[in-house]
């Protein structure tokens, strides 16, 4: 970690840089660490409410809910980088327990923006929307113990 902080620096392990603590979440202290995360989850969570508010807004409130719905969800997930730190953070999304899940996720966020930027497609800024709302369901209750297998349960018992 310390050649990380000096690459990253470019300076002494002994004087590490702004960089370098972002890079090493344990340089937070802990309370520096909850407040990050409640304010990147409670902004994420405003975010989400004002996109389903402007819902109703005529003509752009569709691309102004994908907007916000997204960058919501970006916000949301960027707040567990205060307590794991973004290494730990990209490498656990990167586990083969997660990966599927996670390539979906960012590919739905990427997406919705996308429809609604540049394709000008509100249709699909829609189902975009309700398929990321799906990934990172499925994507978060992949962080607890036996949740998909209960989820796959429960669904193949409804359907038959």
């Amino acid at each position: 970690m310390d050649k990380l902080k000096r690459v990253l620096n470019g300076r002494d392990a002994e004087d590490p840089g702004p960089l370098a603590e972002v890079v090493d979440a344990s340089s937070l202290s802990w309370s520096t660490r909850l407040k990050g995360f409640i304010a990147c989850f409670a902004i994420g969570v405003l975010c989400s409410i004002l996109g389903t508010g402007l819902l109703w807004v005529p003509r752009k409130g569709l691309i102004l809910f994908a907007v916000f719905y997204t960058l919501g969800n970006i916000s949301s997930i960027g707040s567990t980088v205060f307590l794991m730190g973004p290494m730990r953070q990209l490498k656990r999304m990167l586990e083969p327990t997660r990966l599927i899940a996670t390539i979906v996720m960012l590919l739905c966020l990427i997406l919705t923006l996308c429809a609604a930027f540049w394709w000008h497609n509100k249709g699909l800024a829609l189902i975009f929307c309700v398929l990321q709302f799906f990934a990172l369901a499925w994507y978060s209750i992949s962080y607890i113990p036996f949740a998909r297998d209960a989820v796959k349960k429960c669904f193949t018992v409804c359907l038959t």
